[in-house]
């Protein structure tokens, strides 16, 4: 019952509101654990970037990250209100990807990133990308996947940002397939 929910909620949201939700399926299970998979080990902050209906979410909270350390950020209204019943107990803000070095915290342990890189303009793309490594020390990731064959962020841009990408795993068993990235600020 509780797929059936999220994924009736994500079609709703994805007839009403296209321009917020850009994906044609919610990520599957095995790609949300093995996006959980990539945060590193220990104590601390975790910021998700449009969790949509959670599934990521779920398997962050499965993985150990306690619900104190993970904070989501989306904008989608309905998503928000689901999020806020399903899980009370993390950190929810009602804004935008671009605004997570506004949220309080001093740094990030990893950001998660449920978000279509690939279809943003790229100076929200920057906006985003710039906000996530104010926040991250050098070393900390950006776990983003991607359903195209490489690298969804600009080679320019990751120029411009001095970030280096990490292919992680292909994660079949998602529709589309998907592929995982880690994208750092290496360490000096």
């Amino acid at each position: 019952m509780r797929n059936t929910s999220d994924l009736s909620l994500f079609l709703g949201q994805m007839l009403r509101r296209p321009q917020s939700v850009s994906a044609l399926m919610p990520s599957s299970e095995r790609l949300a654990r093995a996006m959980a998979a990539e945060v590193p080990e220990g104590t601390g902050p975790v910021v998700e970037l449009g969790p949509g209906t959670g599934k990521i979410t779920r398997a962050l909270l499965e993985a150990g990250i306690a619900p104190s350390d993970l904070h989501l950020l989306e904008i989608n209204d309905d998503f928000v209100s689901f999020l806020r019943l399903r899980h009370p107990d993390v950190h929810l803000h009602h804004r935008g990807a671009q605004d997570m070095d506004r949220i309080g915290l001093p740094t990030a342990r990893a950001v998660v990133s449920g978000l279509p890189l690939l279809s943003l303009p790229r100076d929200l793309q920057r906006a985003i990308l710039e906000a996530a490594f104010r926040l991250l020390p050098p070393g900390a990731p950006l776990i983003q996947f991607t359903y195209g064959p490489s690298n969804p962020v600009p080679r320019p841009l990751m120029r411009d940002l001095g970030l280096v990408a990490e292919r992680g795993r292909r994660v079949w068993h998602n529709m589309p397939p998907a592929q995982i990235y880690r994208l750092r600020r290496p360490a000096a």
